[in-house]
């Protein structure tokens, strides 16, 4: 990784869906510019191994256990956010997770799980954070949505349904606050080498016959890249968004998908 040491100095950020993948690699990135940093997520002991890791760039690390689509959960992580780091100024949404199924026979228990999971969490996690950036005139709320808030596919009413609500609600976010010193941006990402799509890859195997190799293939050859993105490459950009440098971007979704959708 390119060091950004100094780039965020002083700064406190906290980071959900911060055990894996983006989330973690997101964590890693901010703490490497010099910020020190809360890592949330639902499983104790790979966030436990992920702070460990993020700990070794010499920053302050606190590791919270939380469920993000549980209000009182909630409630619960930012005061302890609060009491071990101080007032968070850099809240970066990233906790999600993606599944699929076609609309005909939806499953109602599913379309409720993708929008707690994937839309309440951002409402819940912000609201908790929003006062204290408030207070200060200063923040950064970072949204990792996808590019299933820009466009829509097949089998995904609920995961796409859920994300671009994520991107209404940061746009809100940007207009309401834009005069508080406060950005609020979404980052979308096309698919990401994370256990995600291993999950994403694992389910076209079981519903379509293909091995996993033309599974694969099949997510890859979406992008004129024919890959997939890099976690370092979403944490790349998650830290200059938080930089003051970025304080003139704000309501803006930024693809990071090697071009599979340009707008």
């Amino acid at each position: 990784m390119t060091r950004g040491r100094d780039r965020l100095e002083g700064r406190r950020a906290l980071v959900t869906g911060a055990s894996r993948g983006i989330g973690r690699a997101i964590a890693l990135a901010v703490a490497d510019a010099g910020a020190d940093v809360v890592l949330v997520a639902r499983s104790e002991e790979p966030l436990r191994e992920a702070a460990a890791t993020v700990a070794l760039t010499g920053r302050r690390v606190v590791a919270i256990p939380c469920d993000v689509s549980d209000p009182a959960s909630v409630e619960r992580m930012a005061a302890e956010a609060s009491a071990q780091l101080g007032a968070i100024e850099i809240l970066i949404n990233n906790a999600g997770l993606g599944e699929s199924h076609k609309f005909l026979d939806h499953p109602d228990a599913l379309w409720h799980r993708m929008l707690a999971l994937n839309l309440t969490s951002v409402y819940l996690v912000t609201k908790a954070f929003v006062p204290g950036m408030v207070a200060r005139k200063w923040g950064r709320i970072i949204n990792v949505a996808s590019t299933a808030a820009r466009t829509g596919t097949r089998y995904t009413a609920a995961y796409g349904a859920a994300k671009h609500g994520v991107l209404g609600l940061t746009r809100a976010l940007a207009a309401e606050l834009g005069g508080e010193g406060i950005t609020a941006n979404a980052i979308c990402p096309g698919f990401v080498d994370t256990p995600m799509t291993e999950e994403s890859i694992a389910r076209i195997v079981e519903r379509t016959g293909r091995s996993p190799e033309e599974a694969r293939r099949a997510l890859t050859d979406m992008s004129p890249q024919r890959r997939l993105i890099r976690p370092d490459e979403v944490a790349t950009l998650a830290v200059q968004l938080a930089s003051d440098q970025a304080a003139g971007i704000n309501g803006q979704a930024i693809n990071v998908d090697g071009g599979a959708l340009m707008s």
